[in-house]
């Protein structure tokens, strides 16, 4: 019998935010293929979940979808996880995912957390109509990405690192003009904070700390979200610390 691929979304920092059926699937699974081991063993030790891990990124070859899929064809329940959030979304997931619908593996969501609409739903900024965009390109294709963001009429949602924040900021104020902006940072952690203003009030206040979320406004004329002071917010978990380390023994890390 064959066996089934969970696509499971997991906290995007505060680890209070876990579904309880996201744990039952994860307590049931005969494995758990994940973006970083470190990361998802953390996860797993706090509601000591003990399964066999696999780890599964962007840098995995086409042979490891293949172990992964024979693996679930032979029978074995596997979960997906990613560092933060549901995989597949602007994640190395989706390529695992597809190739599972198209070998005819029965693929079931286990609905948690998104950083993109948590980010949205305290922006203040129009949620009639948005589109979702991620992390734009590095290098090639950035510019026409940019200039497709300035002709969109709805409201955008973009991801970013702490590295490229202030860049992204800038060129967004050069490509689309000073319009309205609501940049959130270490979203559910304790030092997560919320900017909102126009774009050239927002990049001088914002941190570059943390991962973000940019909520861009289709039309600035249309949105009246004032500046604000960020929002600070504490209590619970703070997430997960990259900086620890974990001893691997017994994880597969190919």
């Amino acid at each position: 019998m064959t066996g089934k691929l969970y696509v499971v979304s997991t906290p995007i920092g505060n680890l209070s935010d876990i579904t309880l059926r996201a744990l039952e699937t994860l307590k049931s699974v005969d494995m758990i293929a994940c973006e970083d081991t470190r990361h998802t063993l953390q996860l797993l030790n706090h509601f000591e979940v003990k399964k066999p891990l696999t780890s599964y990124h962007q840098h995995s070859r086409d042979s490891k979808v293949d172990q992964i899929i024979d693996s679930i064809l032979e029978g074995k329940n596997v979960a997906i996880v990613t560092d933060a959030g549901t995989p597949g979304v602007s994640d190395p997931g989706e390529t695992l995912i597809r190739a599972a619908i198209m070998t005819g593996v029965e693929v079931e969501p286990i609905p948690g957390v998104s950083a993109a609409i948590t980010a949205l739903s305290i922006s203040g900024l129009s949620t009639d109509e948005f589109v979702f965009i991620g992390f734009l390109p590095h290098k090639k294709g950035r510019q026409t990405k940019l200039k497709e963001i300035a002709l969109e009429k709805r409201t955008i949602i973009l991801y970013e690192s702490p590295f490229r924040i202030q860049k992204l900021l800038s060129e967004l104020l050069e490509f689309v003009g000073d319009r309205e902006v609501s940049v959130s940072r270490e979203l559910t952690k304790k030092f997560e904070q919320t900017y909102r203003g126009k774009i050239s009030e927002v990049a001088p206040q914002v941190k570059d700390k943390g991962e973000f979320v940019v909520i861009l406004s289709a039309d600035h004329h249309h949105e009246h979200t004032k500046p604000a002071q960020p929002e600070g917010h504490s209590g619970g978990d703070s997430g997960l610390d990259s900086s620890l380390r974990w001893n691997d023994e017994g994880v597969d890390n190919t």
